[in-house]
C-alpha cells in the first residue's frame, strides 16, 4: 500500500505542480501582451491543476501519516498550505486581469498592477515547491 501511495505522491507533483507552476510563471507575460485568450487558458490550467494538487498533499499525508510529528513533515505541509493560498490569489488576479483586459473602455492599467504581483506570488510559489523537495529528500533519514 505504501509503495502505490509513493507513485500517487510522486505522480501528482510531477503531473500537477509542473504545469501549475508553468501556468502561472507564464501569465505575466501574456497579461502584457495583451493576449487575453492565451490569459483565459492559463487561468483554466492555473485552477485545474491547482485543485489536482491537493492530490500531492493528501497522498504524502496517507503515506507519512506515521510520521506526521516529525518536523521536516510539518514544515512541508505547512509550507505547501501557503503555496495552495497563494495559487489561489494568483488564480484570483489572473481573473482580475482577464476582466480588465476583456474590457473595451478600460485601459489595461489594472492588468498591468496585477503582472508584478502574480510575477512575484507565483516565483515564491516556486521556490516553496523547491523547499519541499528539499525536505522530502533530505529531511529525517530515519524510517
Amino acid at each position: 500500500m505504501n509503495d502505490l501511495l509513493l507513485w500517487l505522491h510522486i505522480g501528482f507533483a510531477i503531473f500537477a505542480l509542473g504545469p501549475v507552476t508553468a501556468a502561472t510563471v507564464s501569465t505575466p507575460r501574456f497579461i502584457r501582451a495583451r493576449n487575453v485568450d492565451v490569459l483565459r487558458y492559463l487561468n483554466r490550467t492555473t485552477r485545474a491543476y491547482a485543485i489536482a494538487s491537493v492530490g500531492v498533499f493528501l497522498f504524502g499525508a496517507l503515506l507519512g501519516r506515521e510520521f506526521l510529528g516529525r518536523p521536516y513533515l510539518s514544515v512541508s505541509m505547512t509550507l505547501f498550505i501557503v503555496a495552495a493560498v497563494l495559487l489561489f490569489i494568483v488564480e484570483r488576479d489572473q481573473r482580475t486581469a482577464i476582466r480588465a483586459l476583456g474590457d473595451e473602455d478600460a485601459d489595461g492599467d489594472d492588468a498591468k498592477g496585477q503582472t508584478a504581483r502574480i510575477a512575484m506570488l507565483s516565483g515564491l510559489v516556486s521556490v516553496i515547491w523547491l523547499v519541499i523537495l528539499v525536505l522530502m529528500v533530505w529531511g529525517d533519514p530515519t524510517p
